[in-house]
């Protein structure tokens, strides 16, 4: 990544970072690798071929982190156990998978994400989802937020076996409904075809229950959603978000991005109960991660970072000494400064400030003997002389 596309991601990055803030989540940081059974005890064998798994000098089999829940989870139970309820921690990190790379997927990919550890309520649920929302929207990028529950899937497939169920969460999770309906049939289950299609295309909680009927969750997913339009938060019912039965526990929600193509999605999370795999007791959880380079992909070019002023300091001969005061001075106002460090003539130097800043500070014996500068815009032609403290002020006027 050079320069110009480390400006925009750090600029992106610490948006991200104020608002997390905002909500009282601070970040942490975890290893790059840890034991590789840290994360297929959670996601099973399978994961293995996805990911950077290897042995060490001392023979302990560890993994590039392919996802960064399950390493903050750890870090709740060997750290965080005794910290005051609920836990809010955010993180920004880099993460790595084996498989093959396309737009906005990569093999090392980096993910901003959240945890709300300890909080078992609408409101936790619905704050998670507010601070995602709000995260996506510091950066700029144009976005679509979906919200479901994991209940209404489970309540319509109740008498359907673990792995029939899986495999019509896996056609779900493809949005191939036509294929679940296949499935179904096959199953000889036709009498689910309707109300599953019904149930993908509710849009209504009301829509949603009168399919279902009634459940225990009801109030609670009431209220969570009444919560997230206190906010006036923008959102689908999407009662076929299909984030893993085995892994989420409840309230679900993800978020899509324009003008990425299939890879559209930008941000996943839900309820869920990690802590107990890793020793910890049974410990409700809700959070999220965005990847961080598909929001990068999605912005492209409609994402123009203000750029500061670049200031070059042009100097003769008699005023090198006091160009490099000047360009102190100019630093501790805020101003980037850069001097001419291989001693080329004065003709040479303005020719390289033409090419690489917008303004040009010219010292000469005049400026060094009045305390001046001249200052030269290098777009427009015009130059004035003023003192350095002077300077910031006309920047900020032009």
């Amino acid at each position: 990544m050079l320069p110009d596309e480390m400006e925009r991601r750090r600029e992106i990055e610490s948006r991200m970072r104020r608002e997390a803030r905002l909500f009282g989540y601070r970040e942490i940081a975890t290893p790059v690798f840890e034991e590789l059974e840290l994360f297929t005890i959670r996601s099973g064998e399978g994961i293995i071929g996805e990911m950077y798994a290897f042995e060490d000098k001392g023979g302990r089999t560890l993994a590039l982190r392919p996802e960064l829940t399950a390493p903050v989870l750890r870090m709740y139970v060997e750290e965080g156990r005794s910290l005051i309820k609920p836990v809010k921690w955010c993180y920004f990190a880099d993460c790595f998978r084996y498989e093959r790379p396309q737009k906005g997927r990569y093999r090392e990919f980096w993910q901003f994400g959240a945890e709300l550890i300890g909080a078992d309520s609408a409101m936790a649920d619905a704050e998670v989802i507010n601070l995602g929302f709000n995260l996506l929207k510091s950066t700029g990028v144009t976005f679509s937020l979906k919200v479901g529950h994991l209940s209404f899937m489970r309540t319509l497939l109740a008498d359907l076996s673990d792995d029939e169920r899986r495999k019509i969460r896996a056609f779900l999770d493809k949005h191939e409904e036509d294929e679940a309906e296949k499935y179904l049939k096959s199953i000889g289950r036709d009498d689910l075809c309707s109300p599953l299609i019904n149930l993908c295309h509710a849009r209504t909680l009301e829509d949603v229950f009168a399919i279902i009927g009634d459940i225990t969750e009801k109030v609670r997913i009431e209220e969570t959603f009444h919560i997230l339009d206190l906010h006036q938060i923008p959102y689908e019912i999407n009662p076929a978000i299909a984030r893993g039965l085995d892994y989420y526990t409840g309230i679900v929600f993800e978020c899509f991005a324009e003008g990425l193509g299939a890879e559209n999605q930008i941000l996943g999370g839900g309820a869920y109960r990690l802590a107990h795999l890793f020793g910890g007791e049974d410990t409700p959880s809700v959070g999220f991660a965005i990847g961080f380079d598909r929001v990068m992909v999605a912005l492209g070019s409609d994402f123009i970072l203000k750029q500061l002023p670049r200031i070059m300091i042009v100097c003769t001969d008699d005023g090198r000494s006091r160009g490099l005061q000047v360009a102190d001075e100019l630093r501790n106002l805020g101003i980037i400064a850069e001097s001419d460090l291989t001693g080329r003539s004065f003709s040479a130097q303005m020719k390289a400030a033409g090419k690489n800043s917008d303004y040009a500070i010219i010292i000469g014996r005049e400026e060094t003997e009045s305390g001046l500068v001249t200052l030269k815009d290098l777009k427009a032609g015009t130059q004035t002389s003023l003192c350095v403290k002077d300077v910031v002020k006309h920047l900020n006027q032009q």
